[in-house]
């Protein structure tokens, strides 16, 4: 079994990192059951790449291009890996009301040749994977539900089978003091990191470990 994470964060060592290293953990330790597991994390800032430039070729009828992103740069390998795996964890923070550039860019070149402008939208992959999101945000978690439905429902139909969990009110800083940023209730979020993060990590886990069992033979 093929466990694949992507990681749109800047920061290695904070809120998505950490969430999307439990779905990733989770992941395998149920697809180690298998007897053949293989797993990757990817950090989509220490690679060079951009998104879509709407060449089509994804689209043309030629079955050597045909739902293949015909850019060639650094996300090129991961494309192919993504395409391969039997779970695909991507994790993302949420910047203005969307997920960072770097997942956008990914997204679009990952999602966009999964599909054709046939009437039927059949999807192109030959393999269904099972897709589990990790959002992180500043916000109440009921800002960004409806935003976080639509792309696990988008990934359902192109990719496979998708859920998400969801993290909210996280704590950015350390010491809140040295920024501009009077808005939040600093005791709050701190109590919040110590006492509920753990549990959306956990969460994240459990997810991971959930979608692996569903991509077991």
């Amino acid at each position: 079994m093929n466990i694949l994470a992507i990681c749109g964060a800047a920061n290695k060592n904070r809120n998505t990192a950490a969430m999307l290293k439990s779905a990733y953990d989770g992941a395998m330790s149920t697809a180690g059951k298998s007897g053949s597991a293989k797993g990757e994390i990817i950090y989509l800032y220490d690679l060079n790449y951009r998104g879509c430039i709407g060449c089509h070729s994804c689209k043309l009828l030629d079955k050597s291009k045909l739902g293949k992103c015909a850019e060639q740069d650094d996300l090129s390998s991961v494309l192919l890996k993504a395409i391969d795996a039997d779970v695909v964890l991507i994790g993302s923070p949420i910047y203005f009301g969307n997920v960072t550039g770097e997942i956008r860019s990914f997204l679009e070149r990952y999602l966009f040749p999964g599909i054709t402008y046939n009437r039927d939208h059949k999807p192109v992959y030959a393999k269904r994977a099972k897709v589990g999101w990790i959002f992180t945000m500043n916000a109440p978690g009921t800002a960004y539900t409806e935003y976080a439905e639509k792309l696990a429902g988008l990934s359902s139909r192109i990719i496979g089978e998708s859920e998400f969990v969801m993290a909210c009110q996280t704590q950015q800083m350390d010491d809140y003091s040295k920024y501009a940023a009077d808005m939040f209730d600093v005791e709050m979020v701190k109590k919040r990191h110590i006492e509920q993060f753990p549990k959306d990590c956990e969460a994240a886990f459990e997810m991971g470990k959930r979608l692996a069992k569903k991509a077991l033979p």
